[in-house]
Parts: structure tokens; C-alpha cells; sequence
């Protein structure tokens, strides 16, 4: 941590840190007079809420940014694979370094099963699956605002209509969290 100086402003943003990390490193530089934690940067969807439970209030009550990556966990919520196929080349499922991760994160029978019952739910709105994806992260006040993985300017159109959508009504947001309450509880290493 960088000492602090009454004339120099300092920003520091951590990735992938456990709420325990973060609250030892706020502690430390609060008792010696460093420059603090500004953001966090998470993995979190909704086949991935892990970080619900601790780091999301912990940044709440300490007024800590929160720009969560992967809100379309690789792709697969976005409707476009098939449990049942490989993965296609040229995905981040199929990509020769993190490919096997993502696999291994997402590519199960119920992450699949979860997406049908997301895609159902994203035709009875009447929104694509991508911006019912990204509304529901944006949906959670803790969230500042979640990096938006798009390969090409066309996948931009639905995770900008999230954004202009707002918070999604209650109703629907019980309804996703009930379903993807399994989530919350996932290995956080995976």
C-alpha cells in the first residue's frame, strides 16, 4: 500500500479478493495511514453470487466500488451454447488458455438447465437473455458498474439496453434469485 500525502490523491482496486482480504486491507490502512481500497473487482452473474454474502456488503458499508467482470459467465448466459455440443470454437469456452477454466466453471448439465429456465423467463419479459443478465447484476445497489466483455460492437446493443432499463421490478428479481439461490454458494475458487 502507497503512503498517503496531503497533496497526492491515490486509487487502489484489487481483483478477485475474499471479503476477509479486503476488510485486513482497509483495517491496515486506516491504523497506518495508507491509501485505502477504492474498488473490487469480482467475478459475478448469475450462475456465479458467491460474493453476496461478504464482500458486497463489506464494500456497501465501507463505500467501496464494485465493477464486477464476466456478468455473462463466458457467454452462457447469453443462450447461444449448447450443453450438448462441444464448445464452439472461438468462444471463451474453446479459448487454449482459459478455455478448460471456463469449462470447468460453467459447462455442467445444471448451469444449462439454469439457462433454459433464464431464457424462458427473459421471453416471458420480453427482454433478450443478455439484458436480463446484465440488469439483474446492475439491479444489486452494491454494483457500480460491471465490465461488459463484448468481442464485436454488435454485442454491445442488449448490455446497453440494461443499462437504460433501470433496476428490474421485485417480482422478477425473486423469481431469478430463487433460482439461481444455488449459486450463492458455489466454490469461490472454481
Amino acid at each position: 500500500m502507497a503512503a498517503r500525502t496531503d497533496s497526492l490523491r491515490c486509487y487502489i482496486g484489487v481483483s478477485n479478493w475474499p471479503a476477509y482480504r479486503v476488510a485486513r486491507a482497509l483495517g491496515r490502512s486506516e491504523l497506518k495511514n495508507l491509501c485505502r481500497i477504492d474498488s473490487v473487482q469480482p467475478r459475478y452473474n448469475l450462475l456465479f453470487r458467491t460474493f453476496e454474502r461478504d464482500l458486497l456488503p463489506l464494500c456497501g458499508e465501507e463505500g467501496i466500488s464494485v465493477i464486477p467482470y464476466n456478468p455473462l459467465a463466458g457467454g452462457l448466459l447469453s443462450g447461444k451454447h449448447d450443453g450438448n455440443a462441444p464448445p464452439p470454437e472461438g468462444t471463451r469456452f474453446s479459448l487454449r488458455n482459459a478455455g478448460a477454466r471456463y469449462q470447468a466453471r460453467y459447462w455442467h448439465d445444471q448451469q444449462f438447465a439454469t439457462v433454459e429456465r433464464i431464457r424462458e423467463i427473459a421471453r416471458d419479459t420480453g427482454m433478450s437473455m443478455v439484458t436480463l443478465a446484465v440488469a439483474w447484476v446492475l439491479s444489486n445497489p452494491a454494483i457500480t458498474a460491471p465490465i461488459i466483455g463484448a468481442s464485436r460492437p454488435e454485442q454491445l446493443a442488449d448490455s446497453l439496453a440494461a443499462a437504460e432499463k433501470g433496476s428490474l421490478p421485485p417480482a422478477l428479481m425473486a423469481e431469478l434469485d430463487e433460482l439461481t439461490r444455488d449459486w450463492r454458494a458455489v466454490d469461490a475458487d472454481r
